[in-house]
């Protein structure tokens, strides 16, 4: 029970960030650089790792034993872990993210060098800056295109085909988020990431569309935690 509660806690903010590494540099990915968030939350990530490593040593050792009461309590302090790993549903107000690909110029071939047609394409990038600006905001739970975003989610981008656990989807893009709406309203504003993309949508027309919807219940992630990640 506790190996996949530790991948969970590899942060959720840090690994999508990270990800995008794997990829091409087609917007300028630099802008997602480490912040003083992130920092923060790498931190938190290896305190939360060092105590489950104790939990998980404990557990060997009352499991060894006759010590069935610790062992409940070490059962009942994983339990309370695992909202925090997405593995159980969230209720409560929700924002929603809709981003999709700009139609191609007519004469796409006679533009100008400085554009391409990989411009006019919603990138991996551009989708993780955006959920990384709601976790800044303080979303309690995302989902990107009604797939719960776990700490192995990887999103990844071929072109115009989003590939997600294991699943392909294609544009418009849908990412929605449970919290505090007008705080994740604020991170989106303030985004680097995200006004980066919103200058391309401005200049080749890509959709960025927010909207408030609610209240939304998402579903616990149930997918296996290793094979959460799709290369």
């Amino acid at each position: 029970m506790l190996a996949p509660v530790v991948l969970a806690f590899c942060g959720l903010l840090l690994v999508t960030s990270a990800k995008a590494s794997d990829g091409d540099d087609l917007r300028g990915s630099d802008i997602l650089e480490l912040s003083d968030l992130v920092r923060a939350e790498e931190r938190r990530v290896q305190e939360l790792e060092a105590r489950v490593a104790e939990l998980d040593a404990e557990l060997e050792e009352f499991a060894a034993s006759k010590g069935d009461s610790q062992t409940e309590e070490i059962n009942r302090q994983i339990e309370e872990l695992m909202p925090d790993a997405g593995l159980t549903p969230v209720d409560g107000p929700a924002l929603s993210v809709t981003m999709d690909d700009a139609p191609l110029p007519a004469n796409a071939e006679e533009q100008p060098d400085e554009f391409n047609i990989e411009d006019y394409l919603v990138h991996q990038q551009d989708l993780q800056g955006v959920v990384n600006a709601l976790w800044a905001g303080g979303a309690e739970a995302v989902t990107v295109m009604d797939q719960r975003i776990v700490s192995t989610s990887t999103i990844r981008c071929v072109g115009s085909v989003l590939l997600l656990h294991g699943r392909t989807f294609y544009p418009p893009y849908t990412i929605t988020a449970i919290g505090d709406t007008d705080a994740m309203r604020d991170a989106l504003e303030t985004s680097p990431a995200v006004r980066e993309y919103r200058h391309w949508a401005d200049t080749v027309g890509l959709r960025y569309d927010v909207a408030d919807e609610g209240s939304v219940t998402m579903p616990g992630y149930t997918g296996s935690i290793g094979g959460g990640t799709t290369s």
